[in-house]
């Protein structure tokens, strides 16, 4: 019996026992306990039906309970605390478990999300600006939400929404104008941005120069702004690409503001019901629906980064086809989505109804832990440099081929899983030691989990031992956690909460290591083929988990 399968039974039973006390038995709660001495699955419904019972809960809980024996693929049924009915699985039902691991790659999908089409935006990055930490923590959630919906049965569409006009562009012309930097060369337009960005602060002159420079790279008005701009934005996504490599991320639609601005100003004028003058500025006056007002034309009528959010909705329904579209940005964007979302829900209703959005919070570092190569701030591809550097010293004493390309995914690990552990709208405090620790909560912990069964699993070929699952064998932690992979996955992708996941694997991963510790997997007895099949099943499971979580999964360490 199947893992999904068994919980129905159990529910099936349990609705069959609530029926014979005339008690509702459509909506019956089953979940896995936290604790595993709790049992493998658990249920709340007498506490829920108590009352309408005209019992106490746990009166309740023994009366449904003595009616529920011999249900298929639980060995033992108890009643604990105020009322919850336990169940303790029998056997088979981890010997499925670890068939169905053992016999592909992916497995587990839920078949709630299949045939729906999901475009998940995220990382939006600006050319002629560094790839900083709100980048890096974007694009970790923002990939692992697509993989788990594509791992659930969605058609996921990755999008990437990249600002090449605007305010920051014409500062960093402007600074490689007067620092006579080379707009092809990328690591010069982080600097080229700061100078116009301070400037612009501190000097009117410069102000008005760039100020005039935005408005000439909007009209594409200026030869020599244009044959610099052209350059700059090249050098700037050309880079951007090695760094999605690095991360695992491959976009399938590219979107930049210099497409949506125009659009973005149409759709403004075509409603002068929802977009109204004041001041001189074209605004959304959102109070009625309990927001604020947003500029989405300024007073020269450039389009802000509003009216661009129009434009961006509608290329992106004329891109693709679609049933939900989740942009992933920062928690400090979350109240001018709102007034974005219900402005497209007015003008464009049919799109306002699939628009989402999801939060991260802020990334901030353990005191003395980290400091930029380049400056005082502390850009994502600093973070991942400083990261690689230190692992390497590790990775050149591992067993693997490639040094180099192991620190580098030791560092993605350690980066991604402390973004991704915590839930998502949440600040979080970096600290690279623990980060990059083996002992436990990061993300090379994982991945040396995963090396581990790798390596037993390759040594039990070496010795000729065929892994065969014993549908009788005593359940243990690890079988036990293994059988909940599917369900784990399936609460994570409903929910767009990777964190759920990933912390279901930092248990996973702590019941294989202390079962590879206590157990002699390969000792020539009978059982050995059971234990190399459970290995080789906590692998996948580890090789497909990660795989969730975008990180990483190399087979040395």
């Amino acid at each position: 019996m199947g893992r999904m399968q068994t919980a129905e039974t159990i529910k099936k039973a349990l609705g069959g026992a609530l029926s014979d006390m005339q008690l509702p038995s459509a909506d019956v709660p089953l979940e896995h306990p936290a604790e595993l001495a709790n049992g493998d699955y658990s249920s709340s419904v007498a506490l829920k039906y108590a009352k309408e019972a005209k019992m106490a809960p746990r009166e309740l809980a023994e009366k449904l309970a003595a009616g529920l024996e011999g249900i298929e693929g639980v060995a033992k049924i108890e009643v604990a605390g105020a009322g919850f009915i336990n169940f303790y699985l029998a056997a088979p039902p981890f010997a499925a478990a670890i068939n169905d691991a053992v016999a592909t790659d992916m497995w587990g999908a839920n078949e709630a999300a299949k045939g729906s089409a999901v475009m998940a935006e995220y990382t939006d990055p600006n050319p002629f600006k560094e790839f900083h930490i709100g980048h890096l923590m974007s694009n970790a959630i923002g990939e692992s939400i697509a993989r788990l919906l594509q791992f659930s049965g969605a058609t996921v569409m990755r999008a990437n929404y990249q600002g090449d006009v605007g305010p920051h562009v014409a500062k960093a012309i402007w600074g490689i104008q007067k620092l006579g930097l080379d707009a092809a060369d990328s690591a010069s337009l982080g600097k080229a941005y700061a100078a116009g960005a301070d400037a612009y602060e501190k000097d009117n002159a410069a102000k008005s120069e760039i100020d005039a420079i935005n408005a000439k790279v909007y009209e594409r008005s200026d030869a020599a702004i244009n044959e610099i701009y052209e350059k700059g934005r090249a050098a700037s996504l050309a880079h951007f690409e090695e760094l999605y490599a690095l991360l695992g991320t491959k976009f399938d639609h590219y979107f930049f503001e210099s497409e949506t601005a125009p659009r973005g100003v149409a759709i403004v004028k075509a409603h002068p019901q929802v977009f109204v003058e004041s001041e001189g500025a074209t605004v959304f006056k959102a109070e009625e629906y309990g927001l604020h007002t947003r500029v989405f034309l300024n007073k020269k009528g450039l389009p802000t980064y509003e009216a661009k959010e129009l434009g961006l909705a509608e290329l992106k329904a004329e891109r693709a086809s679609f049933d939900r579209s989740i942009t992933i940005t920062a928690q400090e964007q979350s109240e001018y989505f709102k007034v974005v979302k219900k402005a497209i829900e007015l003008v464009l209703p049919e799109l306002g109804k699939k628009i989402e959005h999801r939060s991260h919070g802020m990334m901030r570092f353990a005191s003395g832990k980290m400091s930029s190569r380049t400056g005082n701030v502390v850009t994502g591809e600093s973070l991942l440099d400083d990261l690689s550097e230190v692992a390497l010293e590790r990775a050149k004493e591992s067993r693997a081929a490639d040094p180099v390309q192991l620190a580098k995914a030791i560092a993605v690990a350690a980066v991604k899983y402390q973004i991704l552990k915590q839930g998502s709208g949440k600040d979080m405090v970096f600290d690279r030691d623990r980060a990059l620790s083996l002992e436990g909560d990061s993300g090379p912990y994982l991945q040396y989990a995963h090396t581990r069964a790798h390596a037993v699993v390759e040594k039990a070929k070496e010795q000729g031992i065929i892994a065969a699952v014993d549908a009788t064998a005593e359940p243990t932690e690890l079988s036990r956690l293994l059988h909940r992979f599917p369900e784990a996955v399936e609460y994570a992708a409903r929910e767009l909460e990777p964190h759920l996941l990933t912390n279901y694997l930092l248990e996973f991963a702590s019941a294989f290591n202390r079962w590879y510790a206590n157990e002699q997997i390969l000792d020539g007895t009978p059982s050995a083929s059971h234990k190399v099949a459970l290995a080789d099943a906590a692998r996948r499971t580890l090789k497909n988990g990660l795989w969730l979580l975008g990180i990483p999964q190399p087979e040395k360490m």
